[in-house]
């Protein structure tokens, strides 16, 4: 176990992958300061120097070693802290897990460009382009799937919290922003990871947060 730990985060009211990072971290329990870079400001590359090899955020640290990636900073945290339920238990489900999550690390690129993360605005209608509606309905279907498939044990994809619905979470926030349309069945599921203590926390961060960046 590492005697330190750092997350380096950008802007809780846009950077969704700190947000994802950040919300591995406090799943796992385990101890860590946070270092915070306000994103695009004149200062922001020469912070981003100092902790960051790919001068983006966000960034793992442990006794000097650097995890600079969401996912792999996913892992490290459950490698770290096996039982704290960041994946689950059971080894098939797991692997499903991990397939959902490689799928919004490297896809669904239409909707994370023309919907970008911004946590305070209320744009429904908006930014409803042909690439991004169609990402959306395919993630609508995984979250069904998955919810069919494994969630008797709670509100979440695989019943309980766990990584899977960490790097969904921007995507509640993006929906809600843009008023994608949802089911009944899918507004449940984003109620329930929008009210996720460790989630509502961040969004009550970002919502006083006093920093501004054009995102549309």
């Amino acid at each position: 176990m590492p005697s330190t730990l750092q997350i380096v985060i950008g802007n809780r009211n846009y950077s969704s992958w700190s947000l994802r990072a950040w919300l591995a971290v406090q799943r796992s329990n385990l101890p860590c300061d946070e270092v915070f870079i306000p994103l695009n400001r004149p200062e922001t590359e020469a912070a981003l120097r100092i902790h960051s090899p790919s001068l983006l955020v966000p960034v793992l640290k442990m006794d000097g070693a650097t995890v600079w990636d969401s996912l792999a900073i996913i892992e490290t945290l459950a490698e770290l802290a096996p039982d704290a339920g960041i994946w689950p238990a059971d080894q098939y489900t797991r692997a499903v897990a991990r397939s959902v999550c490689a799928e919004m690390h490297s896809g669904f690129y239409r909707l994370r460009r023309d919907m970008p993360m911004d946590l305070r605005a209320s744009r429904p209608g908006e930014q409803h382009t042909e690439g991004a509606v169609a990402d959306a309905k395919r993630i609508i279907a995984r979250w069904a799937d998955c919810r069919a498939r494994f969630g008797a044990g709670g509100p979440f994809l695989f019943g309980e919290w766990s990584a899977a619905d960490i790097m969904y979470a921007p995507v509640v926030g993006r929906f809600r922003t843009y008023g994608v349309p949802a089911d009944a069945e899918t507004k449940a599921y984003m109620d329930a990871v929008w009210d996720q203590p460790d989630m509502a926390a961040w969004v009550a961060a970002a919502v006083s947060e006093p920093y501004v960046i054009e995102t549309v």
